[in-house]
């Protein structure tokens, strides 16, 4: 028997930051993600940043919760004249599908289309949970991850409708 995930989205506040930027600081998830800050653990340059995107309408952000812990977060945004997506779980909350449960849910919300996902190019979770969205691989790209501090390949995904 499944075991049924009571997953909500909300829209995310100042004080969910203070846990988001925990999961960030986390060394594993980081190099998976790749493309993080330069100091990751840099908690008033996080704060400022998401605290000015929470304000701007370009940007929907909003806060994963489990059983009603917050758990990760989802957001679109605008890079580049592209609308793209990024998520991120609490590494302890791994492999049970609610990253691909919370980008369904995001989905259904926010309805910008294309959108466009990206991805290091051995993030095999992140990948199956695009693909599982709906998400189809349309290219690559390359860029520096300074969660790596290497030059790595990303792939492009996309969801049309």
């Amino acid at each position: 028997m499944e075991k049924t995930i009571d997953l909500k989205l909300r829209q995310t506040t100042v004080s969910d930051l203070e846990t988001l930027f925990e999961f960030q600081t986390d060394q594993e998830a980081g190099y998976l993600a790749a493309f993080m800050p330069k100091d990751p653990t840099d908690k008033p340059a996080y704060l400022s940043k998401y605290t000015r995107l929470l304000s701007d309408p370009t940007v929907n952000n909003q806060t994963i919760l489990v059983n009603n812990i917050i758990v990760g977060h989802v957001a679109k945004f605008i890079m580049h004249g592209d609308t793209e997506i990024t998520y991120w779980i609490d590494k302890k909350f791994w492999g049970q599908g609610i990253a691909t449960k919370a980008l369904h849910e995001f989905l259904l919300i926010e309805l910008s289309r294309p959108i466009f996902g990206r991805v290091a190019f051995d993030n095999f979770g992140s990948q199956k949970v695009l693909e599982k969205c709906g998400f189809v691989k349309t290219g690559t790209d390359s860029g520096f991850a300074n969660a790596r501090q290497a030059e790595i390949e990303e792939f492009i995904y996309k969801l049309n409708s």
